[in-house]
Order: C-alpha cells, then sequence, then structure tokens
C-alpha cells in the first residue's frame, strides 16, 4: 500500500515540477502515438468501408487476416521491421532504424487493423433497410456510403479508441526500432521499462500513473465527440 501511495505522491510530483526531461518524453509519446493513430485512422476507416459495403473475391481472407492481425505480437512485429530497417535490410538505405519515424511505422501497423476490422464490424451490423431507403431516395453511391459510416459512426469511434489504447500501451515493437534513445526516441512505455530494470519501481510506477491519465483525458475528448453528435448534452453518470 505504501508502495502505490508513494507512487502517487511521485506522480504528483513530476507533474507540478514539469521536469523538462518528463515534459520531452510525454510530448514525443504524444506526437508518435497521435501520428500513427491518425495515420491508422484514414487509411483503417476507408478501408473497413469497402470490406463493409462491397463484395468482391478475396474479401473473406482479407478480413480474416485483419483479424488476426489484431493480435499481432509487438515484439514480432519489432523484430520484422528490425530486419527491414537494418543496414543489411532492403530498408536499410533509409536509415530509419532508431528513429521516431521507425516508431510511428511500428504504431500504425499495430493500429491500423483495429480500425480497420472494427470498421467493418460496424458496418456489417447495419440495418440493411437504412441503404435501400437511401437507394429509393435517389442517393448516389458516394450518399450512400456516408450515410452508412454516419449510422455506424459509434462502432467506428469504438475502434480508434481500441487502437488509441494499443498504441499507448505499445512498448516491444518500439524498443526495438526505436532504441529508447534519451532526448530523441525515449517514450513513457520505453522509460518504464527502463526504470523498472533499474530497479526504481516508485518512478515507473508513477510514470505509468501519468500514463493513464492522459488516456483517460484523450478517451474522455473522443468519448464527448462521439456523444455530442447523438444528444448534443455530454452525461456522464
Amino acid at each position: 500500500m505504501n508502495f502505490i501511495l508513494e507512487a502517487f505522491k511521485q506522480a504528483f510530483y513530476l507533474i507540478l515540477h514539469l521536469d523538462k526531461e518528463l515534459l520531452d518524453i510525454i510530448i514525443l509519446s504524444l506526437k508518435v502515438s497521435g501520428t500513427a493513430l491518425a495515420i491508422a485512422t484514414v487509411m483503417g476507416v476507408p478501408a473497413g468501408t469497402v470490406l463493409g459495403l462491397k463484395n468482391f473475391p478475396g474479401r473473406n481472407f482479407i478480413i480474416t487476416l485483419l483479424n488476426t492481425l489484431m493480435g499481432l505480437p509487438p515484439v514480432v512485429l519489432g523484430l520484422l521491421l528490425y530486419l527491414l530497417l537494418s543496414r543489411s535490410g532492403p530498408l536499410g538505405f533509409l536509415r530509419l532504424l532508431y528513429t521516431p519515424t521507425a516508431m510511428v511505422i511500428a504504431q500504425t501497423i499495430l493500429a491500423f487493423p483495429i480500425v480497420a476490422a472494427l470498421t467493418h464490424s460496424a458496418l456489417v451490423k447495419i440495418d440493411p433497410s437504412v441503404k435501400l431507403a437511401a437507394k429509393a431516395l435517389g442517393a448516389t453511391s458516394f450518399q450512400i456510403t456516408m450515410t452508412m459510416i454516419k449510422e455506424a459512426k459509434y462502432g467506428i469511434m469504438a475502434g480508434v479508441c481500441a487502437a488509441l489504447g494499443r498504441v499507448m500501451a505499445e512498448v516491444g515493437a518500439i524498443l526495438i526500432v526505436g532504441g529508447n534513445i534519451a532526448g530523441y526516441t525515449r517514450v513513457i512505455t520505453t522509460t518504464i521499462a527502463l526504470e523498472t530494470d533499474k530497479g526504481n519501481f516508485e518512478l515507473a510506477m508513477a510514470l505509468g500513473i501519468i500514463l493513464l491519465t492522459i488516456s483517460f483525458l484523450i478517451n474522455i475528448v473522443l468519448f464527448s465527440v462521439q456523444k455530442k453528435g447523438a444528444t448534443g448534452t455530454i452525461q456522464w453518470l
């Protein structure tokens, strides 16, 4: 119990004193995870929409593949990217290994299947009468697609929130391709791993509390956007 209380005290101390090194780590964490989530959303929602609304050869295989990749072990992904981006790898000439860009690539690959698969799942659950009604009213294919996306927006938003949780908590892949370099590629999760290895459990727990707080605040914003479209008001209890 004292251990947990000490971790909370240290977390509040770090937040209140706004240590520059900690601030840089938090900003880099948000940049990497935010960029990866944005790219995964921009790519994943259209991909999930096509899978949810169109029938074509190989569709079921792609859906199964996406569902499988939702459980892709980060360490395996990190190893594959390392082999591709290392100097002797086929993409070594890009010199991306141990850079924030490599970390964004890793997190995007982890987030994309979640957004795409949950977007597809949300769209196939919509009542077919919605599509038929839109057609009967003379809507174009684009208008029908936008109507279906609007009907499925809560499921799509749930997918984005799930992807956010995946990238914010990720440590295995970005540790391998980022290297945990102080002031350059060190983010909150890799710092927690480092401090745990050093035996600084209170500091590691404090950083975990900060990470959870940031994730909670971001989810509040996403939830607010989600609910605002439905009722115009937000009810928390």
